[in-house]
């Protein structure tokens, strides 16, 4: 059952980054589903894209895919740029792509950290700039949105190079906010916990040692269903957090409510 009306996005052109990745089928999946016209972007193939879309049964005219390397900055702003070829106007920016490579951090290399840093902050900073320049531009008083995470704020074994990147994806989201408030754009934050899906769901179901911990951590006792995660993208990038700007949506089942190990 939709938690929200159907037609809520009407009208909301999006571009969303890691649309393809676990996650974020989920999300465009649900983004299309309330009438938004959108665009994913990632670095899978054309191909394999175009099944999915395919599969989703969307029309054409709602729904592109444009691969792009969102670390490589030309390719951030030609992304930004053919999004707007195709939708016209950009009223909403998702910067969503990320990835995490665990491990201790006395064993993390030099290329574990460098790309981690790479795609989820420099490549969530490129596609924010180019999108927020856009609407600045076009006079668009628009909405950009980062999916950070509840370890933003919670150090958790064997992942710092990500928990780096989304502290730091947090001060940038509220500089951003302060920075672009006077010219109505709004940009704010979701913070998910352990979601099931992709490796924390294979690590759930293959490592009892990340399971027991994971348990204790999740006051709610179970795995977050990124339906969650979609739902609450779907709240901000809608009409109703207008009024929302330079805050964190903190949906992590109360993972983040006391550090447990």
């Amino acid at each position: 059952m939709p938690t929200f009306s159907r037609d809520c996005l009407k009208g909301k052109n999006i571009l969303i980054t890691g649309g393809l990745g676990s996650i974020g089928k989920v999300v465009a999946e649900r983004l299309l589903a309330h009438a938004a016209r959108l665009v994913v972007n990632d670095v899978v193939p054309e191909d394999e894209a175009g099944h999915w879309i395919a599969a989703t049964g969307c029309p054409a005219e709602r729904c592109r895919y444009i691969r792009a390397d969102i670390t490589n900055s030309l390719e951030a702003r030609s992304l930004v740029s053919r999004t707007i070829k195709f939708l016209s106007r950009l009223d909403v920016a998702l910067c969503h792509a990320g990835l995490v490579r665990p491990g201790p951090i006395l064993e993390c290399s030099e290329r574990d950290w460098d790309e981690t840093l790479a795609l989820n902050l420099k490549g969530a900073f490129l596609v924010a700039q180019s999108a927020a320049s856009v609407m600045v531009q076009q006079g668009i008083k628009g909405k950009i949105i980062f999916t950070s995470s509840w370890v933003q704020d919670v150090p958790w074994p064997e992942i710092t190079p990500y928990t780096v990147s989304k502290s730091g994806m947090k001060m940038l989201m509220r500089g951003m906010a302060r920075e672009l408030a006077a010219k109505g754009i709004r940009v704010n934050a979701i913070a998910p916990g352990i979601v099931a899906v992709g490796m924390a769901k294979r690590q759930w179901e293959t490592e009892p040692d990340y399971r027991r911990r994971a348990e204790k951590a999740i006051p709610l006792g179970f795995m977050q269903p990124p339906e969650s995660v979609a739902d609450a993208l779907i709240f901000l990038c809608s009409d109703a957090s207008d009024y929302m700007t330079g805050a964190t949506l903190l949906i992590d089942g109360g993972c983040s409510l006391y550090p447990m190990d």
